[in-house]
C-alpha cells in the first residue's frame, strides 16, 4: 500500500481549465484526464488523502467522477466543499461525500509517517503579514511542523515548511508520500531548516 496526497480537483468547475492554465479544452476532457492521471499512478489498495476542493457545480452528478478513481480515499475539505464545516450547511452534504467513497476527516489533522508527523490541511500556515486574509481564521497557526496542504493552486509547489500537494503543481495527479519526504529533506539540506524525515 502506498500513500498519496492531492488537491484542488475541482472536477465539474470549468473556469478552473482557465484560471490555472489547465491543458484541456472542456469540463469532460479535465474530468477524464484527471481520473486517467489518478489511476496512471494509485493502485485499488492504495490510500489517497485529498486536501479539498474536490468538485463544484451539481454536486450530486459532478461527485460521481469519484466513484472512478482508484483506491481508499480520504477528505479533508477545503472551502469550495460542501461538507466543509465553513459551508453553513455542511451537514446536509457530509452523506453525499461518504456515498461516493470518501472518508471525511477534520479540517486540521495529523498525519502520522514512522516516528514523525505532519500537518494536514486545506490551507496553508496564516501569513502573518497579512491583515485580512481570506478564510484566515481557517488557515492553521505555524506551530513549527510540516504542512502538507492545497488552496493556492498554482501559486507554489514549496514555501518554507509548507507543501503544496495540489495538482496544479503535480501534473494533475496525486503525489506519493515518499516524494513529499524527499522534497522536504532537499530544503532542509540547502535552508537548514529541517527536513521533514530528521529529528
Amino acid at each position: 500500500m502506498t500513500l498519496y496526497l492531492t488537491a484542488d480537483t475541482h472536477f465539474g468547475h470549468h473556469n478552473i481549465i482557465a484560471y490555472c492554465n489547465r491543458p484541456y479544452a472542456d469540463v469532460q476532457q479535465m474530468q477524464d484526464g484527471l481520473v486517467d492521471r489518478w489511476n496512471d499512478v494509485v493502485r485499488p489498495q492504495d490510500e489517497v488523502w485529498h486536501l479539498g476542493d474536490v468538485a463544484m457545480g451539481r454536486l450530486p452528478e459532478t461527485l460521481q467522477v469519484v466513484r472512478r478513481l482508484h483506491g481508499r480515499k480520504h477528505l479533508v475539505p477545503g472551502n469550495h466543499d460542501r461538507c466543509w464545516a465553513g459551508h453553513s450547511r455542511a451537514a446536509e452534504w457530509t452523506a453525499l461525500y461518504q456515498d461516493v467513497g470518501f472518508t471525511l476527516l477534520p479540517s486540521q489533522t495529523t498525519l502520522a509517517f514512522g516516528p514523525k508527523t505532519a500537518l494536514v490541511c486545506h490551507f496553508p500556515y496564516r501569513d502573518p503579514a497579512v491583515v485580512q486574509q481570506r478564510y484566515g481564521q481557517d488557515h492553521p497557526d505555524d506551530d513549527g511542523r510540516w504542512l502538507l496542504h492545497g488552496h493556492v493552486h498554482d501559486a507554489w509547489r514549496q514555501r518554507r515548511r509548507m507543501i503544496n500537494v495540489g495538482v496544479d503543481v503535480w501534473d494533475h495527479r496525486p503525489v506519493g508520500l515518499d516524494r513529499l519526504l524527499r522534497l522536504g529533506d532537499d530544503q532542509q539540506n540547502s535552508e537548514g531548516n529541517g527536513g521533514m524525515l530528521s529529528a
